[in-house]
């Protein structure tokens, strides 16, 4: 009896002719170890790994969405107050600005300053918690990006372009280093509320690549994975025998389809979702740390509640493998501060000031931090001047970025803005070069980690980018 050609998934004969025959290489996958779906992506740039300057395995990204002002956070400019309510000099060339306050007068900075740690890194009042882990931080005051809107912004500062359909950086680390636990994702996004980060899930999106290099967004709360337990009056068995069922239709139905990489990224999202069963409860029960440590992160008060809960769980993730880790405070540009800065950032700073210095503490403790790459940011600054009279506007010509850990050379600063902070005018640091940068960080040449789309090599960097050697511990 001869299959029949025709595709007719309601078809019994071909029903079972498909899987029938799909039962004997699901059983030869199994015995020969390999994947099923084509171009097994455990590890596709292997060979692109080098030995340079990287030492990270990990990455943390700590981003604040909708631009942190770094005026009043990291970046001291007394010339700011000595000019408040001046426009900007002659001598400064008139930026274009979102809102065109370019001629509004120059915004006081009402924070106390302090310097900190062995290195004396300056550090405002708004967050009180980093002057403890001052000499870990490498403070990059000259970075500088294209996106002069949040939409831009947040898309150039996760994918390297300020229009989407780009893989985000996660993806390309993923794609570059591999998994390192097949049972929980590669690439993990959290986020502190129930509103959607800018742009939606294309800032965490694979673009061209497959799409099983995206990222995993987690729920917001105490349940950030749902449905890890199997319904009542279900047994493992039955659980498991239903799963069996469901691959075989599913890899019967992708035969013939192996373009899709949409189709591929469900399939193994089916597959890791039954894996994470038996793994993820354990990652996501942060109940199991010791009331210290959950006191550390803040979890006993209201305010840092929630971005603590999210920095342990990412710690708990760099412990079980997890390459790429992104938390969302402000989800919505909520740090977006065109008006009331002071009421803004203050209530800010306060949710995540004591979480993230928990975290580059807890991470160094446990002898984690030399292989987790830390990142601090938002998709720009804010400016000098002033906006509606107590808020500042958006500031892509230069704002301040932090890393730690990861092989960074802690407790120095790189670059620097002009006396008011506006334009980067030393050591100029574009996205792409934070991108290369991050990349070699990880132990990847970002020359070498290429992707073919459609004939043509694509980079992480877009060809643009360029290493910053001095970040480096050692360099």
């Amino acid at each position: 009896m001869s299959c029949n050609q025709v595709d007719y998934p309601n078809s019994r004969r071909d029903f079972l002719c498909h899987t029938g025959g799909g039962c004997g290489a699901l059983a030869f996958a199994a015995m020969s170890g390999q994947s099923l779906i084509a171009g097994d992506a455990s590890n596709p740039a292997a060979t692109k790994i080098h030995d340079g300057l990287g030492r990270a395995k990990n990455v943390i990204w700590l981003f604040m969405e909708g631009g942190p002002s770094h005026l009043d956070l990291f970046d001291r400019k007394p010339a700011v107050n000595e000019l408040a309510g001046q426009s900007l000099p002659e001598s400064f060339p008139r930026p274009v600005t979102a809102m065109g306050e370019a001629d509004s007068p120059i915004l006081e900075c009402k924070r106390k300053w302090a310097q900190h740690g062995e290195s004396g890194l300056w550090i405002s009042d708004w967050l009180p918690h980093h002057s403890s882990i001052a000499d870990e931080l490498c403070v990059i005051h000259s970075c500088v990006s294209d996106g002069i809107n949040h939409a831009g912004g947040v898309c150039q500062m996760n994918t390297g372009a300020v229009f989407g359909g780009r893989p985000s950086l996660g993806s390309w680390v993923s794609y570059g280093l591999g998994e390192a636990n097949e049972n929980l994702p590669g690439f993990v996004v959290m986020k502190d509320s129930n509103s959607m980060v800018v742009n939606g899930a294309r800032a965490w999106g694979a673009g061209f690549m497959p799409a099983t290099y995206q990222g995993v967004l987690l729920e917001t709360g105490v349940e950030p994975i749902r449905n890890l337990n199997n319904p009542k009056n279900v047994s493992a068995a039955e659980q498991q025998g239903k799963l069996d069922f469901i691959n075989q239709l599913n890899r019967r139905h992708y035969v013939g389809r192996e373009s899709s990489s949409d189709l591929e990224a469900r399939i193994r999202s089916y597959e890791l979702a039954a894996r994470m069963q038996t793994t993820a409860p354990d990652a996501v029960d942060i109940d199991q740390e010791p009331a210290h440590i959950r006191q550390m992160y803040g979890l006993d008060q209201q305010e840092t509640e929630v971005y603590g809960r999210q920095c342990l769980l990412a710690r708990r993730m760099v412990e079980r493998g997890v390459r790429f880790i992104q938390l969302y405070s402000g989800a919505g540009s909520k740090w977006d501060s065109h008006s009331n800065i002071e009421g803004n950032h203050s209530r800010l700073c306060r949710g995540v000031d004591q979480p993230i210095s928990a975290l580059i503490t807890d991470l160094k403790q446990r002898g984690l931090l030399e292989d987790t790459l830390v990142i601090w940011g938002g998709e720009f600054g804010r400016t000098p001047m002033s906006e509606k009279g107590s808020g500042r506007d958006h500031n892509p010509t230069g704002f301040t970025m932090w890393m730690a850990g990861g092989g960074v050379k802690g407790g120095q600063t790189i670059g620097a803005t002009d006396e008011l902070g506006l334009y980067a005018v030393e050591d100029k640091l574009h996205v792409h070069d934070i991108h290369a940068t991050t990349l070699a960080l990880l132990g990847l040449d970002h020359t070498k980690v290429v992707y073919m789309n459609k004939g043509r090599p694509e980079r992480v960097d877009l060809n643009e980018g360029h290493v910053h050697t001095g970040i480096v511990s050692g360099a």
